[in-house]
């Protein structure tokens, strides 16, 4: 159901056609919330159905840019204001470390050291990220800043982290 808004809030910034908001998702959400193509597309169909987007222009080989309705808007305001966030508490790369003593060692420590580059590279993917974005001054750049920072902040405890449990791992 995240899709949903996550695709009402980018059109809440600017019309967009499917194509830009794939290339959005990649360039700005993909650290918090990923969508393929066909989602993204599918999600558009439902939106557009349910009138809470519009198309707003119609180019060559069918391009279609959408626009957000006041219902979209109003469906976006509610849920951000109206309705709790939906907390993980699934982690997958934590229940493999709750069953690493069923494995040898050296295999729960590259276990570990998996963990910590794929921080480190995650960590240098946003970076890179955030250095090829032109910030522009407005509510959509500023609060993706924050979100970004959060990703920075995330990896950079993943990768510690991981560090960390390697070391308290038993020596035999």
């Amino acid at each position: 159901m995240s899709l949903r808004y996550a695709v009402l809030g980018l059109l809440a910034d600017r019309p967009a056609s499917g194509y830009d908001l794939i290339y959005r998702f990649k360039n700005s959400l993909a650290n918090i919330w990923t969508a393929t193509q066909s989602q993204i597309y599918t999600e558009l169909t439902k939106l557009a159905e349910a009138e809470l987007i519009n198309v707003s222009e119609e180019g060559p080989r069918g391009r279609k840019e959408y626009t957000i309705t006041e219902a979209g808007l109003a469906a976006l305001r509610h849920w951000l204001t109206e309705t709790a966030p939906k907390q993980a508490n699934r982690n997958e790369l934590l229940l493999r470390v709750f069953f690493l003593g069923v494995i040898p060692r050296d295999r729960a420590a590259a276990y570990l050291t998996d963990i910590g580059t794929w921080a480190e590279r995650s960590h240098a993917d946003l970076m890179a990220l955030k250095e090829s974005i032109d910030w522009e001054d407005n509510d959509f750049s500023r609060n993706g800043r924050i979100a970004l920072e959060w990703g920075e902040r995330y990896f950079v405890m993943n990768k510690e982290w991981a560090e960390w449990a390697k070391k308290q791992m038993p020596e035999h």
